[in-house]
């Protein structure tokens, strides 16, 4: 379980990274979406497991942290 936990954080920090590079200023909210499905993603995998709940989590994540960062 350790080590699902740590390689699918992993995958979330290479993904953050590489989507940093993209832009040298990116907008609230596309940083809101960004973080929004590394936290769902994590989540769903710790809560749920699995790949379908680990997508599942990063998309739900995703729309909620576009939308907050819209409102900020």
């Amino acid at each position: 379980m350790k080590s699902k936990l740590l390689m699918t954080m992993a995958a979330s920090i290479l993904a953050l990274s590489a989507m940093a590079g993209c832009s040298s200023n990116p907008t609230r909210t596309q940083i809101g979406t960004g973080v929004g499905a590394v936290v769902g993603g994590v989540a769903g995998n710790v809560l749920l497991g699995g790949p379908l709940a680990t997508i599942g989590g990063a998309a739900a994540g995703a729309l909620i942290g576009n939308e907050v960062g819209k409102k900020r």
